[in-house]
């Protein structure tokens, strides 16, 4: 395929067909007339040797490659935007201009805050938008940087794509202030016997993983899609979480609950913000990375209240 054969045009009279299944509101939503999108409809077609759309009783029904292409064409199309707005000059102080940063609640509260606060500050014109961080991740990261600004997420999890580098957290674990059968201290028994609250799948995070190397399955008794609420749902129960000790800081001052050592040595975490290659000289682009990267240094020097050797580990909302 010879892209410079191609009209980029099509692209955008694709993508209003497969969404708007209606020639007539297909055209009116990109500006043209009936009969020229009847006319690109019946261009694709030969291209793509297939109906697109197919008349089922007074409506339009996507074909099988129709419902393919569908996503494909809104993430090409997404993809472009950003291409030929791509910048050569930025001055934040006086551009106006939304980032979208896909992200957990967790990065959103250690670092996306204190993010939104500098550009605040520096950038009045600039929105940020924070969205949350799907479950197939791993299986769709190409297409979703090809349609936002970035990700925040930790190394460990995706690969094979630019990142910029932010700060440094490390696993902790979250139990009932008033958890009747935890002492000071948890062992790999705990971890093993006792019921747990996770974040979505199980063994998204690397030190989860590390447990099957321990021999040690978490009985999994509830999954949420949010960090935060973690805490919360050991409140009263004899569950246990593994939580970012940054988060776990903020939430032990709302939540009843004390914070423990992992009792094995549980791989740090180290937040990245990650990116499309297609960023990569665009000045706006640029200033955004700059700037989250000034802003994980920032965290990153904020100290976070570790358990010192010899100290039992237990931390509760007074400490």
């Amino acid at each position: 395929m010879n892209l410079a054969s191609l009209d980029l045009n099509l692209v955008v009279a694709l993508r209003a067909l497969l969404e708007e299944r209606n020639v007539t509101r297909a055209g009116r939503r990109i500006g043209l007339s009936q009969p020229a999108m009847s006319a690109a409809l019946a261009r694709l077609r030969r291209h793509f040797d297939d109906d697109l759309l197919s008349r089922v009783g007074g409506h339009y029904e996507l074909t099988a490659l129709g419902q393919v292409l569908l996503d494909r064409t809104s993430a090409a199309c997404d993809l472009l935007e950003r291409l030929f707005t791509s910048q050569a000059d930025f001055d934040p102080a006086r551009e106006e201009r939304e980032f979208t940063l896909v992200s957990s609640d967790y990065a959103v509260a250690v670092f996306g805050a204190e993010l939104a606060r500098t550009v605040h500050r520096e950038a009045p014109g600039i929105r940020l938008r924070f969205t949350q961080t799907p479950p197939g991740i791993v299986e769709g990261v190409g297409t979703l940087l090809s349609t936002t600004d970035g990700l925040l997420i930790p190394h460990g999890i995706i690969s094979d794509h630019p990142a910029t580098e932010l700060y440094r957290d490390r696993w902790v674990f979250v139990v009932a202030e008033d958890h009747p059968d935890i002492g000071d201290r948890l062992t790999l028994d705990d971890l093993a016997r006792l019921p747990w609250v996770t974040y979505q799948r199980t063994y998204d995070a690397p030190a989860v993983r590390q447990l099957g190397m321990l021999g040690i399955e978490p009985k999994v008794e509830v999954s949420a899609d949010s960090f935060t609420v973690l805490p919360f749902l050991v409140v009263g129960t004899r569950r246990i979480a593994l939580v970012q000790e940054r988060l776990a800081r903020l939430l032990v001052a709302v939540a009843p609950v004390r914070i423990l050592e992992a009792p094995y040595e549980a791989v740090p975490l180290q937040e990245a913000l990650w990116w499309h290659p297609v960023h990569t000289h665009d000045a706006a682009h640029i200033w955004l990375r700059e700037t989250a990267a000034r802003v994980g240094a920032m965290v990153d020097g904020q100290v976070i209240h570790g358990v010192d050797e010899g100290d039992p580990g237990v931390r509760s909302p007074g400490d």
